[in-house]
C-alpha cells in the first residue's frame, strides 16, 4: 500500500471564500480617504468657522440675556445639595414649628466703599445649601415639570387622556406663572421695591406652590380611588397644602417686603427699613399675596374632574380629532 499523498501548500489562504478580496480591495481606500479628510485644510478651515460662530452665538446671547437677568445672580438660586432639598420640601409641607425664618448673613471681602476709613463690611445672604431659609428655583422648576407630568399621567390612568392634554396643562401653569411674575412685577414697582435680587426671591418663592398642587392632586387620587380632587377628602388636602404654602410665604417673604428695623441688622446688608405708610401698604400687599392670590392659582392647578362624563367627553373629542385627522389623509 501507499501512503496518501502530502498536503499541497495553498496559495492563497482566503480560498472558498468570495468576500474576502471584496473586503481587503475594497477596505484598502476608504482609510486613506478617512484620514485625508480629517487633515483636509478646507474641512479644518470649516470646522474652525463653524466653532467661532458658535462662540460668538454663544456670547451674542448671553450679552442680550444678561440685560434681563444675570446670569450669575440666577447660579446662587440653583447651588443646592440633596440634603436641602429634602429639608426645603419638609418646610414647606410643614412649617408650622420653624424658627428662626431669618436668613443668614455673611461678610464679603469687598467692602462697599473702600476707603481706609471705612470700617464696615458688604454684607450678602448665603446659598440656599448652606441656609435653609435662602430661596431657590431648583425645587420650583422641578416641580413645575412634575406637575405636568403628573396630571397627564392622572389623566391616562383616569381614561381622559388626548393628545392635548400634556399642552393645555403645560399651557395652564405657565400662564399662572406667567401672570403672577407680573402681578409681582407690578407689586415691585408700586412698593418702590427696586433691588433685582427681591424681585429674584419673589420670582423663586411663587414657584413652591407647585409642591402643593402636587401632593394634593396625589393624595386626593388615592383617597378617591380615582374620581379626581372633589369631595371632602380633595378638599381637606387642598385645604392643608394652601394653608401650609400660605404661611410659609408670609413668614419668608418678610424680609423681602418688610425688613426688621432693629439694630441688630448688619450694616451694608441692603435690607433698609421703610417708612410706616409704605409698610402698611407692603403688608396689605404680602396678606393679599400669601392668601388670596394663592388660593385662586392653587385651585385652578388642582382642579381635576374624574366624573364619568367628562371621561366620555374626553373619548369623544380624542375620537374626533383622530376621524378628522383620517378623513384629511
Amino acid at each position: 500500500m501507499r501512503s496518501p499523498p502530502p498536503p499541497q501548500p495553498q496559495s492563497n489562504s482566503n480560498y472558498g471564500n468570495p468576500y474576502a478580496n471584496q473586503t481587503t480591495a475594497g477596505s484598502a481606500p476608504f482609510a486613506p480617504a478617512f484620514g485625508g479628510f480629517i487633515n483636509d485644510p478646507t474641512a479644518q478651515m470649516g470646522y474652525q468657522l463653524g466653532k467661532t460662530a458658535l462662540n460668538t452665538g454663544q456670547e451674542y446671547m448671553e450679552q442680550n440675556l444678561n440685560r434681563y437677568v444675570s446670569i450669575p445672580a440666577l447660579k446662587h438660586y440653583f447651588n443646592v445639595t440633596t440634603p436641602y432639598v429634602l429639608r426645603k420640601l419638609l418646610l414647606v409641607l410643614f412649617p408650622w414649628r420653624h424658627k428662626p425664618w431669618s436668613r443668614e448673613q455673611r461678610p464679603s471681602h469687598h467692602p462697599a466703599d473702600p476707603s481706609p476709613n471705612n470700617n464696615t463690611s458688604n454684607y450678602h445672604f448665603l446659598p440656599p445649601r448652606d441656609d435653609l431659609n435662602s430661596p431657590d428655583m431648583y425645587i420650583p422648576v422641578m416641580a413645575f415639570v412634575t406637575y405636568i407630568l403628573l396630571s397627564t399621567l392622572l389623566a391616562g390612568l383616569r381614561g381622559q387622556f388626548h393628545p392635548e392634554v400634556m399642552g393645555l396643562t403645560a399651557t395652564t401653569a405657565f400662564l399662572v406663572v406667567l401672570l403672577e411674575i407680573l402681578g409681582l412685577k407690578f407689586g415691585t414697582y408700586v412698593l418702590s421695591v427696586n433691588n433685582d435680587s427681591q424681585l429674584l426671591d419673589l420670582v423663586a418663592y411663587s414657584g413652591y406652590k407647585f409642591v402643593g398642587v402636587i401632593v394634593t392632586l396625589v393624595v386626593s387620587e388615592t383617597l378617591n380611588r380615582g374620581a379626581g380632587t372633589g369631595g371632602w377628602a380633595g378638599w381637606t388636602v387642598f385645604t392643608y397644602t394652601f394653608m401650609a404654602n400660605a404661611f410659609f410665604l408670609l413668614r419668608s417673604l418678610k424680609y423681602v417686603l418688610l425688613p426688621d428695623s432693629s439694630s441688630s441688622t448688619p450694616a451694608g446688608s441692603g435690607m433698609h427699613t421703610v417708612a410706616r405708610s409704605q409698610r402698611n401698604r407692603r403688608t396689605q400687599f404680602l396678606f393679599v399675596y400669601s392668601y388670596i392670590v394663592q388660593f385662586i392659582f392653587m385651585w385652578i392647578l388642582s382642579r381635576q374632574d374624574g366624573s364619568p362624563a367628562q371621561a366620555k367627553t374626553a373619548t369623544a373629542a380624542a375620537a374626533a380629532v383622530a376621524a378628522g385627522k383620517l378623513g384629511s389623509i
